[in-house]
């Protein structure tokens, strides 16, 4: 992992929605916790123009972060955000411990390559659907990778790309491919362009082609 992130954090005395208010009102600050690991959890302040900087990036969601409390440093990954429902900023954030040595779940970023020159896209006049756009995996902090790129080149009108159609990373696998497969659940497909499918579209080219040579032959006679 290319980048390392540091957030700077403090202990937070506080506590309550009028606290938390008062925080992010009068402060500029937003209310934080993080907790596991085997250790208690801890309530946290943060700055918040420093925070939505680190969010602009989207490697930041799923990379192994270093959280800084009081000067203490403790590894832990962004497990949940809240933001406002109206205007979209952050009012609390969650961090996770995690340990070098213990697997845990994350959801990483897909990457969706070559859609414009994709053979349904290009060739057969298609649209690209998302189903999904991140995928969660279980692997250690050091193995979660910064995206999973899913290439769509290849693929043809009315085709599918499953989690099973995806290469990840070694010591990666996808918690929903682990129940079975049955949850080898959708992640993009290419479907027929408004108004009909390209087979459609053929036989009408077909038959109009037919009717212009009828045609042809009738004013012959």
């Amino acid at each position: 992992m290319s980048d390392q992130f540091e957030v700077q954090a403090e202990l937070r005395e506080d506590m309550g929605k009028g606290a938390s208010r008062r925080l992010r009102r009068h402060a500029d600050k937003v209310p934080a916790i993080i907790y596991g690991g085997g250790k208690d959890p801890q309530p946290l302040t943060i700055i918040r123009k420093d925070l939505e900087k680190s969010l602009e990036n989207e490697a930041f969601y799923s990379h192994v972060l270093t959280v800084n409390v009081n000067g203490d440093p403790q590894q832990a990954i962004l497990k949940d955000l809240q933001r406002h429902p109206a205007k979209n900023f952050v009012m609390h954030a969650d961090f996770m411990r995690v340990s070098a040595k213990v697997a845990l779940k994350v959801n990483v970023p897909i990457h969706f390559l070559n859609e414009e020159a994709c053979l349904g896209v290009k060739m057969e006049g298609g649209i690209i659907q998302h189903q999904a756009t991140d995928i969660e995996v279980s692997c250690l902090p050091g193995d979660i990778p910064e995206y999973i790129e899913v290439d769509m080149i290849d693929v043809k009108t009315g085709d599918i790309v499953h989690l099973s159609d995806v290469t990840l990373p070694e010591g990666v696998t996808s918690t929903a491919l682990a129940l079975g497969e049955d949850h080898d659940l959708a992640i993009a497909s290419v479907i027929a362009p408004k108004g009909g499918s390209v087979d459609d579209e053929e036989v009408e080219a077909t038959d109009a082609g037919e009717e212009d040579a009828a045609e042809e032959d009738d004013g012959e006679d």
